[in-house]
């Protein structure tokens, strides 16, 4: 028997039973087991994307594990050097800081959308990419910092050469995350404030917040391995 389930927009949606509710589910024009599309369509590639990380950090910890060669102290590798002192992983901290802090100014974004306040969502929206700006600006002088001292992704002269495999790959593949995620904040901003959201909702801005939640919970499992390790 058929049943009906309200969808976000408030319309009631007939649900079929079985097979037949799967196929009507999702041969459905705007949503799929009264899930709006685009929202389905971001969880499902952010659980691909879950799946390529697992895989990175899983590797990098068997070969930190299995490695013969000693591997480097990343609160001696990750140390700047600020008023006549060594102060480990500082970077490393205000980086993790910054992207915090950008998890909050997109729920807050996100949160502002549902209330249709385009201009506080806009503003929101670029504060964060701002603030993703500034992550990888400081991921960019890290790795500046690391090649200046010879790791290259086949060498180390402090240790194991897998450590700059390692590092280049995980960190670099997140911070490509970060950039084309700056860029998808910047252009969904542009179209919230230019009003294209107006009658259709904002319901963008929320899978926008999904896409960068995730990038965020990801760093804080490389922070954990990579550098508290």
């Amino acid at each position: 028997m058929a049943q009906e389930e309200l969808s976000p927009d408030g319309t009631a949606v007939a649900l079929r039973d079985g097979w037949d509710g799967v196929v009507a589910d999702w041969s459905a024009d705007k949503q799929a087991f009264s899930v709006p599309w685009g929202k389905a369509m971001m969880w499902i590639f952010l659980l691909s994307d879950t799946f390529i990380f697992s895989c990175f950090l899983t590797g990098y910890m068997t070969v930190r594990i299995s490695t013969t060669e000693p591997w480097p102290i990343p609160s001696e590798v990750f140390a700047l050097n600020l008023f006549g002192q060594d102060i480990p992983l500082i970077l490393i901290a205000i980086m993790t800081f910054i992207l915090i802090s950008s998890s909050g100014t997109m729920a807050m974004a996100v949160n502002f959308g549902y209330a249709r306040e385009r201009k506080k969502v806009a503003i929101l929206m670029v504060i964060t990419a701002l603030f993703g700006a500034s992550f990888v600006g400081m991921q960019v002088f890290e790795w500046s910092k690391l090649i200046e001292e010879g790791v290259r992704p086949w060498s180390n002269p402090m240790g194991a050469a897998q450590f700059g495999s390692s590092f280049f790959m995980i960190t670099g593949f997140h911070g490509l995350h970060v950039s084309v995620g700056v860029i998808y904040l910047l252009t969904v901003a542009f179209k919230v404030n230019r009003g294209d959201y107006e009658e259709r909702g904002y319901e963008i801005v929320e899978i926008t917040g999904l896409y960068w939640h995730f990038v965020d919970l990801v760093w804080v499992f490389i922070f954990a391995l990579f550098y508290l390790w």
